[in-house]
């Protein structure tokens, strides 16, 4: 299995934005509850210095993730994403034949997926079951409420 991270040039940004604010500002501000907490006296009964800590391990272990995912990115180059087929990278428009909606997602790494702002991952199902399909298209996608049906009306950059 591969560890390569597919990442569209919009989330390269995010990561490394949040890597610099973890390293700089973040680790100081840790830093210092520590230091204050240190002030306190006894630290074996010190909640302040065990919470400061706790937050230091996630800081540097969300450091960690981030710059694994770094090493390990292969970025979409916009310039060569079709809009003939849907792929990483590109806003497809569908129509959910069962419930007569239409909703727009964008295909983009399992890095940078959140459903919540329409953003799918290749590899969920419906991402995964729409990858390659062309506007016009209807795809039936096994999903755990069973089978969805879509039909692609436009895929976009």
């Amino acid at each position: 299995m591969s560890d390569e991270v597919i990442l569209t040039v919009e989330g390269l940004n995010r990561i490394m934005e949040e890597l610099d604010y973890l390293k700089g500002k973040k680790r100081r501000e840790v830093a210092q509850r520590i230091k204050r907490a240190l002030e306190f006296g006894d630290i074996s009964e010190n909640s302040e210095y065990i919470d400061a800590k706790n937050e230091q391990a996630f800081v540097e272990g969300r450091i960690a993730l981030l710059e694994k995912l770094l090493r390990n990115a292969s970025l979409i180059d916009d310039e060569n994403i079709r809009t003939d087929v849907v792929s990483v990278g590109t806003t497809v428009k569908i129509k959910d034949l069962d419930f007569d909606e239409e909703c727009k997602y964008t295909i983009v790494g399992s890095a940078e997926a959140n459903p919540s702002a329409n953003r799918i991952s290749n590899e969920s199902p419906v991402g995964k079951g729409l990858l390659g399909k062309s506007p016009g298209e209807v795809v039936e996608i096994s999903v755990p409420a069973g089978v969805a049906r879509y039909r692609i009306i436009e895929v976009s950059k």
